[in-house]
């Protein structure tokens, strides 16, 4: 059986990636995995999440979970989401350098909106900004997409997307089933209420930018997004 395409979706938080996951699962030749160092960085980190305890029953070995990200697989592509601020020190990444790596960025502003609704508090890092620029300038050859990009064009970027990592695209990413999938990690319950009402990717959100007054997060957040949109999959 030939190497299969193994990607590794780079986001933070509130930023489209699980509307991504849902439509790489759609696929007939794709295997998915939902946050797989999760577990191991909550109980490194020691931080209280909502379902912190259901999702320590997860894998909590960083090391084992690199290694599995790289092991066999039985399709022919493996789709990995990842989140940005899990990739705290002590985590592995060399196994990053035998997948493709892709970048989703998404204004802050609205990110920062989203997250709000669902923890009162957040920090720079809850948001993963820190590790999102040093990860883009330390990893090669990494393609970098837009989340506005593709709700204006599901069918068009994705295609583009797919494209550039080398595999087909397929046109049953575009639609999915309402309700959980079994990739969902066991956070869903409490993270994806919007996926599971969905059942493909939402209009484009032409809504003005919200008002969010956090001049800390935003100021190294928007230097970060217009750097990293510069050079962006168009």
């Amino acid at each position: 059986m030939a190497e299969p395409v193994r990607i590794a979706m780079w986001s933070g938080p509130r930023n489209l990636s699980t509307a991504l996951m849902r439509a790489f699962s759609q696929r007939g030749d794709c295997t998915v995995i939902d946050e797989p160092f999760y577990a191991a960085y909550l109980e490194m980190t020691g931080l209280d999440h909502p379902m912190r305890a259901q999702v320590l029953r997860g894998a909590r070995d960083p090391a084992a979970v690199a290694a599995g990200l790289v092991g066999p697989v039985a399709t022919p592509v493996y789709y990995q989401k990842h989140m940005f601020q899990h990739m705290i020190s002590g985590m592995p990444r060399g196994w990053m350098d035998h997948v493709t790596n892709v970048f989703l960025i998404r204004d802050p502003m609205r990110v920062l909106a989203s997250y709000r609704a669902k923890r009162a508090q957040v920090t720079l890092q809850d948001l993963g900004i820190s590790q999102q620029m040093e990860m883009f300038a330390s990893t090669q050859n990494a393609i970098v997409v837009d989340a506005a990009d593709i709700l204006a064009d599901p069918a068009g970027h994705l295609a583009k997307l797919c494209g550039a990592i080398g595999i087909a695209f397929d046109p049953a990413m575009l639609s999915w089933p309402s309700g959980p999938h079994p990739s969902d990690g066991v956070w869903g319950a409490h993270w994806y209420g919007r996926i599971w009402d969905s059942t493909g990717f939402a209009p484009p959100d032409v809504s003005p930018r919200p008002e969010v007054d956090r001049p800390d997060i935003l100021g190294p957040a928007l230097e970060i997004y217009d750097a990293m949109r510069a050079v962006r999959l168009t």
